[in-house]
C-alpha cells in the first residue's frame, strides 16, 4: 500500500521537473504567444520560456540586453553571487557605449564552447532581440538554436521580459532526459541573470545626491 503514494510522489516530482525545465515565470498566454524569431528554428522540438517583470521601462532595459554577452558586458548576476567570481569575469554594472552599436548580422561569442557563437537576426529596439546559432552535434549533423529576448511595457513604468530558447532537438539516445536536464540548467542560468539585471536597473535609477560645499 505504501508503494502507490511513493509512485505518485515520484510522478509528481518528475512532472514538476519537466515543467520547470520548459517554463518558469510565464503565463499561459505568454507561453502560447508567437514571438519574434519563432520562425528561425521552425519545428523546434525543444522550447523553453522564461519571463520576469523588471522595474524600468523597455527603453531603459534595452541597452543592458544589447551589450549582454561573452567578451562584452558579461552575464549579469546579483552581487551576493558575484562575490565568488573573480573580478575579471563579473558582468559589468554600467552601460558601456562600446557595446551599444549592435546590428543584424553581428556575431557574438557564446559560453557554449570555444567556437560557439550567436548571430543577431532580429534587432527591433526596444522590443525584440533575437539570436541564432548552428552548432555541430557529437553524433553528426547540426543543432539549430534561436534565443529571443522580447520586451513588453507594463503599467507602472515596468517591463515584462520574455526569453524564449528554441532548439531543433536535444539528446540522441535519451532526448526526454537530456531535455529535462538541459531545461534545469537553463533555469539555473537565466534566473540569476534576471536577478542581476533587476539589481543593475534598480541601482542605475537611484537619484544622484548632489555634493555641496559644507563651508
Amino acid at each position: 500500500m505504501r508503494v502507490l503514494p511513493l509512485l505518485l510522489g515520484s510522478a509528481g516530482l518528475a512532472a514538476a521537473v519537466v515543467r520547470v525545465g520548459r517554463r518558469t515565470g510565464v503565463t499561459d498566454d505568454e507561453l502560447a504567444a508567437v514571438l519574434p524569431g519563432d520562425d528561425v528554428v521552425p519545428g523546434a522540438r525543444v522550447v523553453m520560456d522564461r519571463a520576469t517583470t523588471l522595474p524600468a521601462p523597455p527603453e531603459q532595459v534595452w541597452p543592458w540586453l544589447v551589450q549582454l554577452g561573452k567578451q562584452r558586458s558579461g552575464w549579469y548576476l546579483p552581487a551576493w553571487l558575484e562575490t565568488a567570481i573573480p573580478w575579471a569575469r563579473r558582468g559589468i554594472r554600467t552601460i558601456d557605449p562600446r557595446w551599444q552599436g549592435l546590428t543584424v548580422g553581428d556575431v557574438i561569442p557564446d559560453w557554449g564552447g570555444a567556437d560557439a557563437t550567436f548571430e543577431v537576426v532580429v534587432l527591433d529596439a526596444p522590443r525584440a532581440l533575437v539570436h541564432r546559432s548552428t552548432r555541430p552535434r557529437r553524433h553528426g549533423g547540426t543543432l539549430q538554436v534561436s534565443w529571443a529576448l522580447v520586451l513588453t511595457p507594463v503599467p507602472g513604468g515596468r517591463t515584462r521580459l520574455h526569453l524564449r530558447l528554441r532548439i531543433s532537438e536535444l539528446g540522441h539516445r535519451a532526448p526526454a532526459l537530456i531535455t529535462a536536464v538541459g531545461g534545469l540548467m537553463d533555469e539555473a542560468t537565466v534566473r540569476p541573470m534576471f536577478a542581476g539585471l533587476r539589481e543593475r536597473l534598480a541601482y542605475s535609477r537611484k537619484p544622484t545626491v548632489p555634493v555641496t560645499d559644507a563651508g
